[in-house]
């Protein structure tokens, strides 16, 4: 039989008839003449609620114990779905990551798989059940904790069943029905992409797009699987992620795939840097010591009266605080004059396999900019990917100003957002 890997996030299963309604689609993919593995996220909000809940305690609570805590939503969607699906007559075993055979690093919340065992699936699948594997987690056979592995946990968990089992697809279900050309709540107009590369899912993820995460994109194209991305809330195709150039395929890919935007990013410039070899290097080596990923990075040309200048970089807001922390232990060795934290910022980033066969884009790309009036702050670029900084109260105009200019409104009427989170 065919291998189907599905994974339901949680906007699908957000409540008893959410869950009843994901039952049924898995009930009918087994009896189309599938096997069934299934990856499931907590219900609706409850890994938020189980967070405050837990600040509600303690202003610095443990990471094991945190990992412990959040698997609980997990476990509770897989028993309660699995029991859905039993109540429509197939049968059904639900497991822990741990149970599951996801084997991760030991770092709390953050943790990476490194094997996937799933022989208690294979059995159960092999019995004629659907599997059924709470996302978001796994196990460190070093000292057996149990850890999670952070956002988009439960996509990466359902490659990474669909790589270890060898399935024939990874249907992502979630609110909406495929990638689009741009986010639909701000672009209505915002059309379903039928097929993305991995290379060109993995800039949209990395762009700001929530619909797959980074780590997902790169586990499916590591191991060559491909990924459905679907809505639980309809029948429609969905999009297709997989690799460049599929056999026998001679179409050549479009010039310009979608637009992606973020607002989760901030800006640090570091002011009167000394220009002399080294400066860079101790600025950069602070802030990989906090532990912060580094986005955009913007030198500007050196003041010769001086000798000094300046050096802007983009990271996630949730790191600023350690990195301003660790520019300034090492002020000294530095040798910097100012530090400046913007907050405000927002991206917006063009991306197509073709634009690096094409000319044009990016003259195309900044007049759409300038005839918004929005001003670029940085820029950064790829071979299938431009990338401006820009204010983030501009953000939303500079994005539609873009879609339109690129010819990727779609006349097909308004995209659908069912759950309301895209996820």
């Amino acid at each position: 039989m065919p291998l189907v890997v599905q994974k339901y996030g949680g906007s699908s299963v957000h409540d008893a008839a959410a869950i009843k309604r994901v039952a049924a689609r898995i009930v009918a993919t087994k009896k189309a003449g599938n096997d069934v593995v299934v990856a499931v996220s907590a219900m609706g909000d409850t890994t938020d609620e189980l967070i405050d809940l837990a600040n509600a305690v303690t202003s610095a609570p443990h990471p094991r114990e945190m990992d412990i805590l959040l698997t609980a939503g997990e476990r509770i969607s897989m028993a309660i779905l699995a029991m859905a699906i039993r109540e429509l007559g197939v049968g059904a075993q639900s497991f822990t990551g741990p149970q599951a055979g996801v084997i991760t690093t030991a770092h709390h919340g953050s943790a990476r798989i490194i094997d996937v065992a799933p022989s208690r699936v294979q059995k159960a699948v092999a019995d004629g059940d659907v599997a059924i594997v709470a996302g978001f987690q796994g196990v460190n056979v070093d000292n057996q904790d149990v850890t999670t592995l952070g956002r988009g946990g439960s996509d990466t968990t359902a490659v990474a069943l669909a790589a270890a089992l060898g399935a024939d697809v990874c249907e992502i279900y979630t609110d909406v029905d495929g990638v689009f050309s741009a986010d639909p709540r701000i672009v209505p107009a915002a059309r379903k992409l039928d097929r993305v590369s991995y290379e060109e899912m993995l800039d949209f993820a990395a762009s700001g797009a929530k619909v797959l995460m980074p780590r997902c994109v790169e586990y499916a194209r590591r191991y060559n699987v491909p990924i459905h991305v679907r809505s639980s809330f309809s029948y429609l195709e969905g999009t297709w992620v997989v690799a460049d150039q599929e056999e026998g395929d001679t179409m050549e890919e479009p010039i310009i795939a979608g637009v992606a935007s973020d607002r989760s990013e901030a800006k640090i410039t570091v002011i009167g840097v000394p220009d002399v070899p080294g400066s860079a290097a101790r600025l950069f080596e602070a802030v990989a010591n906090s532990g912060a990923n580094i986005d955009m990075i913007v030198q500007n040309v050196s003041a010769t009266a001086t000798g000094v200048t300046d050096i802007s970089f983009t990271l996630p807001t949730g790191s600023v605080d350690a990195a301003h922390l660790a520019i300034e232990e090492d002020r000294d060795a530095i040798g910097y004059e100012k530090l400046v934290v913007d907050d405000t910022i927002g991206k917006i980033s063009l991306i197509g396999a073709g634009m690096k066969s094409s000319s044009g884009v990016s003259a195309k790309f900044f007049a759409a900019l300038r005839d918004s009036g929005i001003n670029i702050e940085m820029i950064s670029t790829s071979d299938i990917r431009i990338s401006v900084v820009t204010r983030s109260e501009a953000l939303d105009d500079a994005v539609r100003a873009v879609h339109t200019a690129f010819g990727l409104d779609s006349s097909d009427g308004e995209a659908v957002v069912y759950g309301g989170t895209g996820r």
